[in-house]
């Protein structure tokens, strides 16, 4: 399912002026109680700019989702612990920020930073090269938004 709704996000890309994509069809996450505090925080305090890419409206309108670009590079926070991240599972770390990271199609494209008090999950299309910048950027912003897990969960 998870695998589903981000291939949909990657496809579901709404162009309203010409080649331009100006709005980006994002599913919205849940999140609840402090996490849904943090992750308001964490959108509303989001760069304007990733990968040189101006930031874009999402559909439907969220104070979870932020994305940028075409291609679409889409920010979702609150989301669910992702299903196949297990205790040994192997994470990169950006700033001190634990990324797992999952295949959508052929390459590693679709990060979540875990051991926060809330998953925040960033899909970075192939097109973009390498994921670093973009990882970078948000990792810094999850630092001071997003506090690090009180029960030590990944």
């Amino acid at each position: 399912m998870r695998h589903a709704a981000i291939a949909g996000l990657l496809a579901g890309v709404a162009a309203v002026a010409g080649c331009t994509t100006t709005t980006a069809e994002v599913p919205e996450p849940a999140p609840d109680g402090q996490a849904a505090e943090l992750c308001r925080t964490l959108v509303e305090n989001a760069s304007d700019t990733m990968f040189d890419e101006s930031r874009i409206a999402v559909e439907p309108e969220s104070d979870f989702v932020a994305a940028w670009g075409d291609p679409v590079i889409a920010l979702r926070c609150g989301v669910d612990r992702p299903d196949a991240l297990r205790p040994d599972s192997e994470l990169m770390v950006v700033n001190d920020i634990a990324w797992f990271a999952e295949p959508v199609g052929d390459t590693p494209n679709l990060f979540t930073a875990v051991g926060r008090e809330a998953y925040v999950e960033l899909t970075i299309p192939p097109a973009y090269g390498a994921p670093a910048e973009g990882l970078v950027e948000i990792s810094d912003q999850i630092t001071e938004d997003i506090p690090e897990s009180s029960d030590g969960e990944l």
